[in-house]
């Protein structure tokens, strides 16, 4: 049954649950499960070994229309385990099969070097911290040149970081931006973006996967959301 969640007092808001699992039949089911209360998954197929892609792919079908699917390289958090070469042919295999978004690397995606056939989350981690107002301004622009669909994310360091991240929204215009910061002292921004403009904030059902993340229980009691059919 396909779900999703709004305010009971306010305009809608969606989730999207973060699925990763080291198996193609414990990465199906677990889409299932996640597709089930949320409207998004994050599919991250970079916790499955580069050959067993395509068989959650398959398996997967139209379940991949509300899927932001996800090859993140070590360099960016992720757990890939292949070569670049390999990550960049499975990029094009993922984009082939149609998903809601295909969330690719800006260090990838600038230059127009790469030619993917589908809706492209550009997106952009700092582990290292949150940089001043004026680059992140810049970044933004930047990625929005490469698409409409902008996906922000830095460590905060200091209590002002997470405002800064956030005060992007006031500037995003037509760009669809998803924008907070990492780890707990960054952990209010992955609510609070809601409320500014974010398609959907990224939660977890049994463990967390990102330092700071919320379960979609948590977000359901703090947002007031209730199921919907």
């Amino acid at each position: 049954m396909s779900t999703s969640w709004k305010s009971s007092s306010g305009p809608g808001y969606d989730t999207c649950v973060t699925v990763s699992d080291a198996t193609p039949r414990g990465m199906v089911a677990s889409l299932r499960n996640a597709l089930g209360v949320s409207r998004y998954a994050e599919l991250r197929l970079d916790f499955l070994a580069p050959d067993d892609v395509r068989e959650v792919l398959d398996a997967s079908g139209d379940l991949l229309g509300r899927c932001v699917c996800t090859v993140r390289p070590r360099s960016e958090g992720g757990r890939f385990r292949g070569t670049e070469d390999e990550r960049m042919g499975l990029l094009r295999l993922v984009a082939g099969y149609g998903p809601y978004r295909l969330d690719v690397e800006y260090e990838s995606m600038r230059g127009g070097g790469l030619d993917l056939d589908c809706d492209i989350l550009v997106s952009w981690h700092d582990f290292d911290g949150t940089p001043d107002m004026p680059d992140l301004e810049g970044r933004m622009r930047e990625m929005s040149g490469i698409s409409p669909h902008v996906k922000i994310a830095t460590a905060a360091r200091s209590p002002g970081d997470p405002a800064r991240v956030l005060s992007l929204y006031g500037g995003a215009g037509d760009t669809e931006l998803v924008a907070f910061c990492m780890g707990e002292m960054g952990r209010i921004s992955r609510l609070v973006c809601l409320y500014l403009g974010a398609p959907y904030t990224y939660v977890y059902l049994d463990r967390p996967v990102a330092q700071g993340q919320y379960s979609l229980a948590d977000i359901r009691e703090l947002a007031g959301l209730r199921a919907i059919p």
